[in-house]
């Protein structure tokens, strides 16, 4: 079978969740079928010749991104569309043009379109089965309902009208959904026809990519992993730098955090004992050697490959009701939750203080991996649903 893939992420380096889906679903499909990878990429700089990808892929085409500028006149003319703003501005004709050229040569059995910034080019497949593989609505939706202000509320609930609207319209080009959670799955289950299935294939890793990462744990460390070009993960730090850091350090006073990925030059509260490393290429040993994963995130949807990364590398982890969304873990027993800035202190500061507790811990999390979150056993799932899309052939009416 021929698929098309169509993704918002060039994928390597697989250094951001996106791009770690986007690659192990390239590399699942590739055991069994031919796949094309046609991708947006971000940096000036791409390695084409990637040998992790061409091994996987047959093909692979690149567009060129064009990132959202909220106060650009462009944006700003296009708030009273019914098409979410940053839909509008980075819209590619350039990709529309690649999508129509390998559709009308590529004799393709199915169309993968890789996340919502993707799903307006279906009326381009012509004939073509598709699958809108992870549709995210929970951050939309967290931002509509957890807005302050009157001015907030309505800006917000506006938003979240639009984001409805455009995937009610972009879903009639598409056969079937996917999402990571099941309650993904009940925010988009309005939008979609009852006809339509919404499959849930969480996020999950290659536990076999993790094994080789060996390392004692250092003491009184702890980790937050994560680019602040995701406004959760800021608003993330800036809440537990103020909230929640102080009230550790008063029980543990050579604590230390580092805290890795791309933080695009916003600020921090000024704190003692944090490194910010920038990019990483080895995230990998950093996890391993730290003595606790911290997921404090407030808003957002989807699933935290953060947590399945810490996971799978045996550092336990404390995170937000939020932040473990999606992923069916076990408070005290896969995990510990605090939601307020007491009970998250309180939680570090035991893990740090119990050694027993991090080593169960550890343990327990480690095999909720193996058994759920685990590509190997995940893949068939998916595989079986891309396979059933394209054998059934329908004629598709695109609008």
């Amino acid at each position: 079978m021929r698929i098309l893939f169509l993704s918002r992420w060039y994928p390597i380096p697989a250094d951001n969740g996106s791009k770690l889906r986007v690659f192990n679903l390239l590399r699942g499909l590739a055991v069994r079928h031919e796949v094309t990878l046609l991708a947006f990429a971000d940096e000036p700089e791409i390695d084409l010749t990637a040998p992790e990808l061409r091994s996987v892929c047959q093909e692979v085409k690149i567009v060129r991104w064009k990132p959202y500028d909220p106060s650009s006149l462009r944006a700003r003319l296009s708030f009273l569309s019914m098409i979410p703003r940053s839909v509008a501005y980075t819209y590619s004709p350039a990709m529309q043009r690649q999508i129509e050229r390998s559709i009308a040569t590529g004799q393709y059995d199915l169309v993968i379109a890789s996340q919502w910034m993707m799903a307006v080019y279906g009326k381009y497949f012509r004939e073509t089965p598709a699958l809108l593989e992870e549709v995210e609505l929970g951050l939309f939706n967290d931002q509509y309902t957890r807005a302050l202000s009157t001015r907030g509320r309505i800006r917000n609930r506006l938003t979240w009208a639009k984001y409805q609207h455009y995937l009610s319209q972009a879903i009639e080009n598409y056969q079937a959904c996917t999402v990571v959670s099941e309650e993904e799955r009940q925010l988009l289950a309005p939008i979609v026809p009852d006809e339509k299935p919404i499959e849930v294939i969480p996020n999950c890793i290659n536990l076999a990519d993790y094994q080789s990462t060996n390392g004692a744990s250092r003491a009184k460390t702890l980790i937050f992993t994560g680019s602040f070009r995701y406004h959760a993960n800021h608003g993330a730090m800036v809440w537990f730098l103020n909230e929640v850091y102080p009230r550790i350090e008063a029980e543990v006073p050579d604590i230390h955090l580092t805290i890795t990925g791309d933080h695009a030059n916003k600020p921090l509260p000024r704190t003692d004992n944090v490194t910010l490393t920038g990019y990483v290429e080895d995230i990998q040993a950093l996890i391993a050697s730290s003595s606790v994963s911290i997921v404090p995130i407030q808003v957002g949807g989807g699933t935290r490959l953060k947590i399945l990364e810490a996971m799978a590398l045996r550092t336990p982890v404390v995170s937000t009701s939020k932040g473990v969304e999606g992923i069916a873990v076990r408070n005290g027993e896969d995990i510990l939750i605090g939601d307020s800035p007491q009970e998250f202190a309180n939680a570090v500061v035991r893990l740090l203080n119990e050694p027993d507790l991090r080593g169960n811990l550890a343990e327990n999390a480690h095999e909720l991996v193996a058994e759920h979150y685990n590509w190997p056993k995940v893949m068939p799932r998916f595989l079986n649903l891309v396979e059933n899309l394209a054998n059934r052939g329908m004629p598709v009416n695109r609008l």
